[in-house]
C-alpha cells in the first residue's frame, strides 16, 4: 500500500462531505428528517443510536447507495467518478466473492486497472496487515465471521479510500474477533483514512470515537466530542441511551 495519507486519484480530496437538510422517505414513511452534518478529514466519527434510529440508512445515503428524497449530499473538490473510487463501505454482513481471500482483496484493484503484479503485492500487504496472510489461499466464504469482517475491511483498505464507512462491523462477533477488527480500524485510520462508523455498543464508541453523532427517530439530535458526549450529554434522549434505558 501507499504511504499513509496518500490516496488514489488526482486533484483535491473529496472531503468534506456535506449533508444539507437531508430527508429520506420510503413506503410513505419519513425515515430521515432534515439532517444536516459535515464529515471532515481527521476524527473518527461514530454514529450512535438505538435500533431503528436511522444509523445504517444514513451511511447508505452518504455512500450513494440511496438517494435522498429531500436535501442535498455533496462532496468537495471531486467529480462523481472520484467519489465512487475514493470511498468504501463495509457492511454488518460482508459480501464476499466465491473466491480465495487473496482474490477478494485483489478484485477491486483489478477493476481499477492495476497491473497484475502490483495488485497481488498490494493485496498480500493488505492481508498481512489484517493478520490473514496464512489464509490467503482459503475460500473467503469458509472463513469465520471475524475473519470475513477483517477480509472485508482489508479489501476496502487496499484501494486507499479517503473515507471508509463501517456499518456495525462487529455486531455479531465474539470479544476476540471484535478486538481484532477494532485494531484494524485504528490502523486504517492511522494510515490517513477518515472513519465513519455506526454502532449501538457504548463501549466500542468510547474506544474508537473521536466524535459522536447521536440519532433518534431519524433525527440527528446531538453531536460533539466523544469525551464530552459521554460525560455530559445535552439531550434527554442521549442521557437515557447512555444509562441503558429503552428509547421508543
Amino acid at each position: 500500500m501507499a504511504a499513509p495519507g496518500r490516496h488514489e486519484g488526482n486533484g483535491a480530496g473529496i472531503l468534506p462531505l456535506d449533508l444539507e437538510g437531508v430527508g429520506f422517505e420510503a413506503g410513505g414513511r419519513r425515515l430521515i428528517h432534515d439532517l444536516s452534518a459535515r464529515f471532515a478529514a481527521g476524527p473518527r466519527s461514530i454514529v450512535l443510536g438505538p435500533n431503528g434510529a436511522g444509523k445504517s440508512l444514513l451511511l447508505r445515503l452518504c455512500h450513494g447507495l440511496l438517494r435522498p428524497t429531500q436535501g442535498h449530499i455533496t462532496w468537495a473538490g471531486a467529480t462523481t467518478r472520484d467519489t465512487r473510487r475514493r470511498q468504501a463501505m463495509v457492511f454488518q454482513r460482508p459480501v464476499l466473492l466465491r473466491r480465495s481471500a487473496m482474490a477478494n482483496v485483489a478484485y477491486p484493484l483489478a477493476l481499477r486497472g492495476v497491473a497484475r503484479g502490483e495488485r497481488r503485492a498490494r493485496a498480500a500487504q493488505a492481508l498481512k496487515r489484517a493478520g490473514l496472510s496464512a489464509l490467503a489461499a482459503r475460500p473467503a466464504r469458509v472463513l469465520s465471521g471475524g475473519e470475513q469482517q477483517l477480509l472485508a475491511i482489508a479489501r476496502a483498505w487496499v484501494t486507499e479510500p479517503e473515507i471508509l464507512f463501517l456499518d456495525e462491523p462487529t455486531s455479531s462477533l465474539d470479544p476476540a474477533a471484535t478486538r481484532a477488527v477494532e485494531e484494524l480500524i485504528l490502523m486504517v485510520h492511522a494510515a490517513g483514512t477518515k472513519i465513519v462508523m455506526t454502532t449501538h455498543d457504548l463501549g466500542q464508541a468510547r474506544r474508537l470515537g473521536d466524535e459522536v453523532l447521536f440519532l433518534h427517530g431519524g433525527r440527528l439530535i446531538e453531536r460533539g466530542p466523544a469525551e464530552a458526549f459521554f460525560a455530559d450529554p445535552q439531550t434527554a434522549e442521549a442521557a437515557a441511551f447512555i444509562k441503558g434505558d429503552l428509547l421508543v
